[in-house]
């Protein structure tokens, strides 16, 4: 069996159910378990002494987007792509993923893929759930061969052919509930529990406005039956909430998934950022998960503040929804926006926002063996390099991960016992050759006409 011993000068325990940081102790790992956490040094067939760093439990990423936001990257920033001020989920990332995913060949997409996972990891992210379309199952590809835990979450739709009318309003043709569902248990049965026990999936209803009564309650009962968590989009925008009113009676989106039987301790619901204070105090109620992905709202000017789901009594995570994937870089976005959204300093803390990325985030998976540092625990690591000069002097190395660090202090990435990233890099493959195929890939759906009309429109 394979040992790895790595020094920390800061270890992220726990004592009594609460964050605890060790001062000069290294963790051993036997095989893909923490085998100790101790003030000795042990034996192992690998020894990382390298003082300075700070060992978290892997960082787990529960909403990701890898393959659509490489089509919108650079193109949708300063509000391009939002044609009358519309969500670029229908103007750009919808129609040009389903577009480009017909166009490619499967290594291309596969390119793509590789690309996507490998800023999740160098973003220090050793768990992550990322939706996609179906028409994408290279992501799993990805995922098994570069060795990270991945969740994928393969949309179902009622419709995926919708399109945005020149005055604004969404429309929708076709029913692909049934046949969406139909290719979601065949990816289940081909990809559940392979590599090892890294790859799972997740159900994954588009959003409210893009999934019906009957597909809902469908996903949800397949779902149950499997013991898997539920994933979708929730009150993504005022746009969506109206939809929903005139859809349904009046209920916003939080009320349409109480009404469906879908709001519940599975559910994790991505963004929620026009839901009401009553809406937050239902889905906690219900022990729904908010998904909070703070900067790809910023980018539009949208508030997207942790601590306002926090203060209603919500289980809330962070994701990155595949923007700037830098998971040290959205926690300090979370809580710099947090504290300018609610005028207080003492909101969305650093021990706070740590928490919701490895033990709050382990526990929406139901997964204990995930996000804490233990003897017994799965060996999952994130390893950040504290030296760097703007890290230092350190006094407190929370505060400092979260107000101060990025993906450049990023040292190791490790799953199952395995370093993917050491240094910085990926040890099981050429960087640039991956960025080199992905981007030529990408280029292949921006050259397209619709492309250019969704960018500059």
């Amino acid at each position: 069996m394979s040992t790895t011993a790595i020094f920390g000068s800061y270890v992220l325990s726990r004592k009594d159910g609460a964050q605890d940081v060790l001062r000069d102790h290294w963790v051993l790992l036997e095989g893909n378990r923490i085998a100790a956490v101790t003030r000795d040094k042990p034996k192992a067939a690998q020894v990382f002494d390298r003082p300075g760093r700070f060992i978290l439990p892997g960082l787990l990423n529960l909403h990701n987007h890898c393959y659509s936001e490489a089509i919108a990257r650079t193109h949708t920033e300063d509000g391009n792509g939002r044609r009358g001020n519309q969500s670029i989920v229908y103007t750009v990332l919808l129609p040009l993923t389903k577009r480009g995913a017909e166009i490619l060949s499967p290594e291309e997409r596969l390119a793509i893929a590789r690309l996507g996972i490998l800023q999740v990891l160098k973003g220090g992210v050793t768990t992550v759930m990322d939706s996609f379309r179906n028409s994408i199952p290279e992501m799993f590809d990805a995922a098994a061969e570069m060795g990270i835990r991945f969740y994928g979450a393969p949309y179902a739709f009622s419709t995926s052919d919708s399109k945005l009318l020149p005055d604004g309003t969404m429309s929708y043709a076709g029913d692909d509930g049934e046949a969406d569902l139909n290719t979601w248990n065949a990816l289940y049965a081909q990809w559940h529990g392979k590599a090892e026990g890294r790859i799972g999936l997740a159900m994954s209803p588009h959003a409210t406005d893009t999934c019906g009564p009957d597909l809902f309650k469908a996903c949800a009962v397949r779902a149950r039956e499997l013991g898997v968590n539920i994933t979708t989009h929730v009150a993504q925008s005022a746009a969506e909430v109206a939809i929903i009113a005139a859809r349904y009676g009046g209920r916003t989106p939080a009320e349409y998934l109480d009404w469906l039987g879908v709001l519940a301790p599975d559910l994790m619901a991505a963004h929620c950022m026009s839901s009401t204070a009553a809406d937050l105090k239902l889905m906690a109620a219900r022990g729904a998960t908010v998904l909070n992905c703070p900067r790809v709202f910023a980018r539009s000017g949208v508030t997207a503040a942790f601590s306002r789901f926090r203060e209603h009594g919500v289980r809330t995570v962070v994701g990155t929804d595949g923007y700037n994937q830098d998971m040290l870089g959205e926690l300090s976005a979370a809580s710099m926006i947090s504290k300018l959204a609610s005028a207080k300093a003492d909101v969305a803390t650093a021990p706070e926002l740590i928490e919701a990325v490895t033990a709050t985030a382990a526990g929406v998976l139901q997964r204990p063996d995930l996000g804490v540092i233990a003897p017994g625990a799965t060996a999952d690591l994130t390893v950040v390099d504290m030296t760097h000069p703007h890290l230092q002097p350190m006094f407190d190395p929370r505060r400092g991960l979260i107000a101060l660090a990025n993906r450049a202090n990023i040292d190791q990435v490790i799953v199952d016992g395995r370093i993917l990233i050491d240094a910085g890099r990926y040890v099981s493959g050429d960087e640039a050759a991956i960025v080199s195929a992905a981007t030529a890939a990408v280029g292949k759906i921006w050259d397209l006409p619709e492309a250019q009309a969704a960018f500059n429109g």
